[in-house]
C-alpha cells in the first residue's frame, strides 16, 4: 500500500499546516449508532482520493460501554495503528477524561458540550458542539435522537476540517442504498450541523483535509468480506460453522453473496450449502465429512473454537481429507480480549493436532491476499489432501481497508489427483489409497459417485496401510507417515512464497508475517532516515520454502516482529533453523491493539545501541 499510493499524491503545505496527514479517533459507546456516522466519515475521505484506514475498538459484552473508531489520513500511503491522536471527537462522558490524555500538544478536541466536565488542558484546540440542541432544533422523532445525534459531529468535523459535503452525501447514500429517505434524512443533519459550525466556531487549528485525484482501482473493504468472496471464486461448496468473533462476519458474508454468484442459471437452485452447527465440534465435523464426500468445504472460527476443533484436525490430517480453515485471530488464552487483535495462534494452528501432526498454514496480509488465500486455499488442500489453515486476525478480518480490486484468479480449479472410472481402469493391480504412486508424497483418490468396482476404500483415523487394511505394524505406520511427512516437505516451495521490500546495502533483515506489514513497513522507512538500513520479508505459508534461510544468512541480524508475546513466529524459526539462531532476535508485543510503527522503531533502536 506505501509503495502504491507513496509521495507522488504528497501535498507541499507549509509547515504549521497539517494535510492529509493525522489520526482521529471518535469516542462513543456501543450500541449508540455511530458506526454509521464513522463509516461515512471514511467514506467520505477515501471518495476524495485520500489514503486511509479505519479501526473499529469495541467491547465484548454489552450495550452502552466505550468504543472506539480511529481514523488514520496518510497522503503517503501509511495507514497502520498510531497510538496518539491529532483530533478527538468526544461524545462519551465515562471515557472523556481519559480520552482526552491521548491528544498529543496542538491537537485538537470536538467534543458534545452536554457533557459538563473539565479539559483541564491548555495546550489543544477546543471545539464546543450544541449536539442536542441542534437535534432538538431539527424536530427529530425522540425514538431516533440518540442516533441522529451522531450525524452532529459529521457535520461539525466536516465544515472544520474541509471535507466536502457532496462526499459525506455520497456516502450516506452508499450506507443507505436500498433507502435515501433515510440518507436524506441523515445529510439533513449534518448540512445543518455543519452551517452552524460555518458561523459560529472559528477555525483555530491546522488540521485539513484535501482532495486529491480520484483513486482509481481501489475500494475499501475488510478481509472477511474478502475472504467470503474469494472462497466462491474458488468452487466453494460447503461451509459448516459456528458463530465466534471475530470470524462470524466471514461467514455471513459468504450468506450475502453465494446466494447471488452460486446458483444454477437454469434451475435456479444454490450450488451450496452453509449450515450454522450447534457448536464448533459439529462444525468442523461437517467440513471434514463433506471434504472426504468431494466437495470443496470450509469452516471459519477463532483461537477457542481451534481448541475445540482439534480432534478432527488430527483425523482429516491422517484420513488426508481436505477443507480449508480459516482463523480469525483474536486475543487469549481462554476467552480472553475477543474483539482485540493479536497473532497467538500461530503455534497452535502450525502444529494443530495430537501425535505427530503438521499443518499448511497460509497467512495474508491484505484484504487484497484474504481475497487471493480464499480461492488458492481449496486448491492448496485439494492438491496435498490435507487441511489448510489460513491464518487472519481481527485487524484484518473487520476492520475497513483500502486496497485494489480483487485480480479474478488466473487459472482454472485445481482438484489434484482424483481418479475417475476411466483411469481406474488403467490401473494393471489394485489401486490404493494410501499408496504413493508418483514419488511425491500425494496418493490418489476416488469421489463419492465414482461406480467403478475399484473405487470404495475404507477410511480410517486408526492405522492403515497403503490400502485402508487396519494395521498395527510398525513398519507400515512408519511408512505411511514418512509418506504423509514428505508432502508436505514438498509443499513448501508451492505454497505462497516470501514477499520482500528491500534496500541496497542492508545488513539487518526485518521478518514479520499477516496484518503487522503497514506497521513494519513504516518503521521501515524511519528506521531508514534515521541511517539505520533494513530490509523487509513478510513470511506468507508454513512450512517456510528455503527462500526464508537464505534471507536469514544475508543479515547480520533479523528482528522477528510480531504480535504476540512469546514471539511464536521466532520459535518456530529458531525450531527450524537451528544453526541460524545467532541471527534471530525477537521483537514481540501483545496488548491487544495492532502493532505501531513507533513501538518497533523504539525496540528496535533499543536493540542496537546494545
Amino acid at each position: 500500500m506505501i509503495d502504491d499510493l507513496g509521495s507522488e499524491k504528497a501535498h507541499k503545505s507549509p509547515q504549521s499546516q497539517k494535510i492529509n496527514d493525522f489520526c482521529m479517533t471518535i469516542c462513543t459507546v456501543n450500541g449508540s449508532g455511530s458506526a454509521t456516522a464513522n463509516i461515512t466519515l471514511l467514506r467520505a475521505m477515501f471518495h476524495m482520493g485520500i489514503p486511509v484506514s479505519g479501526k473499529n475498538i469495541f467491547p465484548s459484552n454489552i450495550k452502552g460501554l466505550p468504543t472506539w473508531f480511529s481514523i488514520r489520513l496518510s497522503d503517503e500511503g501509511y495507514l497502520g495503528r498510531v497510538a496518539h491522536d491529532d483530533i478527538i471527537v468526544q461524545m462519551n462522558p465515562a471515557t472523556f477524561q481519559e480520552d482526552i490524555n491521548y491528544d498529543i500538544p496542538g491537537g485538537v478536541i470536538f467534543y458534545a458540550d452536554h457533557i459538563d466536565l473539565p479539559i483541564q488542558r491548555d495546550d489543544v484546540v477546543v471545539y464546543p458542539m450544541p449536539v442536542k440542541d441542534l437535534i432538538k432544533a431539527a424536530d427529530i422523532p425522540r425514538n431516533l435522537r440518540d442516533y441522529m445525534e451522531n450525524m452532529v459531529y459529521v457535520g461539525v468535523v466536516s465544515q472544520m476540517l474541509g471535507i466536502g459535503l457532496e462526499y459525506i452525501n455520497k456516502a450516506l447514500l452508499q450506507q443507505f442504498e436500498q433507502k435515501p429517505s433515510v440518507a436524506e434524512s441523515n445529510f439533513a443533519v449534518v448540512k445543518m450541523a455543519a452551517d452552524w459550525a460555518k458561523d459560529n466556531l472559528e477555525k483555530k487549528d491546522r488540521y485539513w483535509v484535501e482532495e486529491r485525484e480520484p483513486l482509481e482501482g481501489y475500494m475499501l473493504a475488510d478481509g472477511n468480506t474478502a475472504a467470503a468472496l474469494g472462497a466462491i471464486y474458488g468452487g466453494f461448496q460447503f461451509c459448516g460453522w459456528y458463530p465466534i468473533t471475530p470470524a462470524t462476519s466471514l461467514a455471513e458474508s459468504l450468506g450475502i453473496y453465494a446466494p447471488k454468484l452460486r446458483k444454477d442459471p437454469e434451475t435456479g437452485k444454490n450450488n451450496f450449502a452453509i449450515v450454522q452447527a450447534e457448536d464448533e465440534l459439529a462444525a468442523i465435523g461437517m467440513a471434514v465429512g463433506a471434504g472426504w464426500g468431494g466437495i470443496r468445504a470450509m469452516s471459519s472460527t477463532s483461537g477457542p473454537g481451534i481448541s475445540l476443533m482439534t480432534e478432527y484436525m488430527s483425523l482429516a490430517y491422517y484420513a488426508e481429507v481436505p477443507l480449508v480453515l480459516w482463523d480469525v485471530q483474536r486475543v487469549g488464552p481462554s476467552t480472553g480480549l475477543p474483539t482485540r487483535t493479536g497473532q497467538g495462534d500461530l503455534n497452535l494452528t502450525y502444529y494443530l493436532g495430537h501425535g505427530d501432526t503438521q499443518q499448511l498454514v497460509i497467512i495474508p496480509s491484505s484484504v487484497n491476499e484474504c481475497f487471493e488465500f480464499g480461492w488458492k486455499a481449496f486448491d492448496y488442500a485439494d492438491e496435498f489432501q490435507t487441511p489448510v489453515i489460513v491464518l487472519s486476525d481481527l485487524d484484518l478480518g473487520m476492520n475497513l481497508w483500502i486496497t485494489k480490486k480483487f485480480d479474478y484468479p488466473d487459472k482454472p480449479i485445481d482438484r489434484g489427483k482424483i481418479l475417475w472410472e476411466e483411469d481406474l481402469e488403467k490401473f494393471e493391480s489394485d489401486w490404493g489409497r494410501y499408496l504413493d504412486v508418483d514419488g511425491d508424497g500425494i496418493p490418489y483418490r476416488t469421489l463419492m459417485g465414482n461406480k467403478h468396482k475399484k473405487a470404495p476404500y475404507f477410511t480410517r483415523g486408526t492405522g492403515h496401510d497403503e490400502f485402508g487394511n487396519y494395521s498395527e505394524a510398525p513398519d507400515v505406520w512408519l511408512r505411511v507417515m514418512d509418506r504423509i511427512k514428505l508432502k508436505f516437505d514438498n509443499a513448501r516451495e508451492k505454497l505462497p512464497k516470501p514477499v520482500y521490500r528491500n534496500i541496497e546495502g542492508a545488513k539487518i533483515g526485518l521478518i514479520g508475517m499477516g496484518s503487522t506489514e503497514p506497521a513494519i513497513m513504516e518503521a521501515q522507512d524511519i528506521l531508514n532516515k534515521m541511517g539505520i538500513t533494513t530490509d523487509f520479508m513478510r513470511v506468507r505459508a508454513l512450512p517456510f520454502s528455503q527462500d526464508v534461510r537464505k534471507f536469514i544468512q544475508a543479515h547480520d541480524r533479523n528482528y522477528v516482529l510480531e504480535l504476540n508475546r512469546d514471539g511464536q513466529l521466532h520459535q518456530i524459526l529458531v525450531t527450524e533453523y537451528c544453526d541460524l539462531t545467532d541471527r534471530l532476535v525477537s521483537l514481540s508485543y501483545m496488548d491487544g491493539l495492532p502493532l505501531t510503527a513507533k513501538w518497533i522503531v523504539e525496540s528496535l533502536s533499543e536493540k542496537e545501541e546494545k
